[in-house]
């Protein structure tokens, strides 16, 4: 495959727009540190949402779309369709709780929360832990599907894709902050859509698939539409869609579906103008992330089945490529290598915007964290706000070059979700009780964050090497989450709670409400106030019908392109109902 003028024109043309809005931007990024990670708390929420789905569209997304449907079907998206609850509930419980908190990065919320040495100390280590380890390894992971699209598309080596394209993304990343970093998700997600759209539609038509009709037929594509696991298959009915419906989406903490809110998904609500901006912003990233993109991926994903129907396939049409990394996520690459030229570097583009988007979203959070809840808080307490926006490019920077380096070490796109879902499981359900329930401590949040660790630590690098059997990956998921789970409830009975100085306070800026602060309403009538406007029940009907409206339009969809109309019509006549009874629940919510 080789690009011609006009492809490398079209990429060429990119990298300088991003550059252009880094340097506009950069003047008043640099005033402040509320600039610098949350744009003066100015953005309005559609283009935040914008940002949000455009953070989440990485380049290693359709990799890992491809890999699920090759290996499982259409049905093994539930993986990461379930984590909608998530979102759901973020949306119309959690995002006017952020807003209302006022902090600066969602890790500033423990000391507002939480009281004593404890709090500071959970503060400093999950900014360490999640802006450095955690950040480092999405930044890794993304990499990785930029190293491979390089491969196959560009014929370059892993070292020259990522300094080419990391170059790029972090000097506009350190001169915009977030500011820079959303106007240039504006324009990378209408480049990625229009590349990922325009790929499936060329793809499909071409003479190796034949059209929609053609490879529904293919035998190597027949028993991978549906969207529903097999019921003759109970093993996978239960992997594949009973533990991400019923387990997952609420334990598990994973990076833009975190249970509660938070990470980037949080420092965007916290840039919203009011608690109904962060509530409209997080919805429409929703709606957009779940029922807007995920079908171009897949139908190329089911067009790579019957041009590369094993990995065989594949390496014997790339022999250049390293054989550590042919896995079936280099097969959506490998189909859009098939795409004409000018066309080709549009979509060569969108999928370098697609990692652009994300990797600068990564880096701005991170840094965040690194800035204001580490060495604002401990190490430089009386630094000036030019100082603590240097400190926020030089990490910047240095995140940049550790997330490269570690990409160099990873395989696949599955083997690192997995790996990121092992660490966070058990932990979802902490961050969406501690909003609700006084009780919880910060050592409770230290106990699941440590346990649940511990328990991926063993499965991925122990247990391999004891010579027992092997155990399945949702088994080790559903272990994680129960001993993680058992263990923080336990230290939340066996610790002091949180001193009740610390516990009004928060009631009065938060107004969560609820059972949950009742024993309260004695103490304070500011109390009494906030805990008599408890409207999440009211929330959770508004995620009940977003579910429903989302859910329904994504299989709609589906079915419209397989050409079932019986489904179609119906699918679509329940996602409109859902969104009329959705936008009349909600307009009694945020009135």
């Amino acid at each position: 495959m080789i690009l011609n003028h006009l492809d490398w024109l079209i990429i060429g043309g990119f990298f300088v727009l991003s550059l252009v809005i880094g340097l506009v931007s950069a003047r008043r990024s640099g005033r402040s540190m509320a600039e610098f990670f949350l744009s003066g708390r100015t953005m309005p929420w559609w283009l935040l949402g914008i940002s949000m789905v455009a953070t989440t569209f990485s380049c290693d997304t359709p990799n890992l779309v491809t890999d699920l449907v090759r290996q499982h079907g259409v049905a093994g998206n539930w993986a990461w369709w379930a984590f909608l609850l998530t979102g759901m509930l973020t949306v119309f419980v959690y995002a006017r709780l952020w807003r209302r908190s006022e902090v600066m990065t969602d890790l500033e919320f423990y000391e507002i929360r939480y009281s004593g040495r404890m709090a500071a100390f959970l503060r400093g280590f999950r900014a360490i832990y999640l802006g450095l380890f955690f950040n480092v390894i999405i930044i890794a992971l993304v990499s990785l599907a930029l190293i491979k699209i390089g491969a196959v598309m560009l014929g370059w080596s892993p070292l020259r894709t990522l300094a080419v394209a990391a170059l790029v993304t972090v000097i506009y990343s350190t001169l915009g902050g977030l500011r820079g970093i959303l106007l240039t998700d504006f324009f990378q997600f209408l480049i990625s859509m229009a590349g990922a759209i325009g790929a499936a539609v060329i793809i499909i038509r071409s003479p190796g698939v034949g059209g929609m009709s053609q490879l529904m037929e293919h035998t190597e594509v027949a028993g991978k539409l549906s969207l529903l696991p097999s019921f003759n298959d109970p093993g996978a009915w239960i992997t594949l869609m009973v533990i991400p419906l019923a387990v997952q989406w609420w334990s598990v903490w994973y990076p833009g579906s975190e249970p509660g809110g938070g990470g980037y998904i949080a420092q965007r609500m916290l840039a919203a103008r009011s608690e109904q901006g962060s509530l409209k912003a997080a919805l429409l990233f929703n709606i957009a992330h779940y029922a807007l993109r995920p079908w171009p991926w897949i139908l190329v994903a089911l067009a790579s089945l019957a041009v590369f129907p094993d990995l065989e396939s594949i390496a014997r049409a790339f022999p250049a490529i390293t054989p550590g990394l042919v896995k079936h996520d280099l097969a959506y690459p490998a189909m859009l290598s098939r795409l004409p030229n000018g066309f080709l570097g549009l979509v060569v583009a969108s999928l370098i915007a697609a990692y652009m988007s994300t990797v600068s979203t990564q880096l701005n959070w991170g840094s965040s964290y690194l800035v204001n809840d580490f060495y604002k808080r401990f190490v430089s307490r009386h630094a000036g706000e030019r100082e603590l926006v240097l400190t926020g490019r030089v990490f910047t920077v240095a995140l940049m070059i550790l997330g490269a380096l570690v990409a160099l070490q990873l395989s696949n796109a599955l083997q690192a979700f997995q790996i990121v879902l092992q660490v966070g499981a058990g932990t979802g359900l902490i961050f969406i009780l501690r909003w609700f329930w006084w009780r919880i401590n910060a050592w409770s949040e230290l106990t699941a964050m440590t346990v649940s660790f511990l328990v991926a630590l063993y499965f991925q690098l122990i247990h391999p090497h004891t010579g027992l059997p092997e155990i399945n990956t949702h088994i080790q998921l559903i272990t994680g989450i129960a001993v993680t789970t058992a263990a923080w409830l336990l230290v939340t009975f066996l610790t002091l709670p949180v001193e009740e100085e610390t516990l009004l306070r928060f009631n009065r800026l938060i107004r969560p409400g609820g059972p949950g602060w009742k024993r309260f309403s004695s103490i304070d009538p500011a109390a009494t106030d906030a805990t008599a406007q408890w409207d999440v029940p009211r929330g959770i009907l508004c995620m009940f019908w977003g579910c429903v409206t989302v859910y329904s339009a994504l299989a709609a969809t589906g079915h419209w392109l397989y050409g079932n109309l019986a489904l179609a019509g119906p699918l679509t006549l329940a996602a409109t109902i859902g969104g009329y009874f959705l936008w009349k629940t909600m307009k009694i919510l945020i009135r």
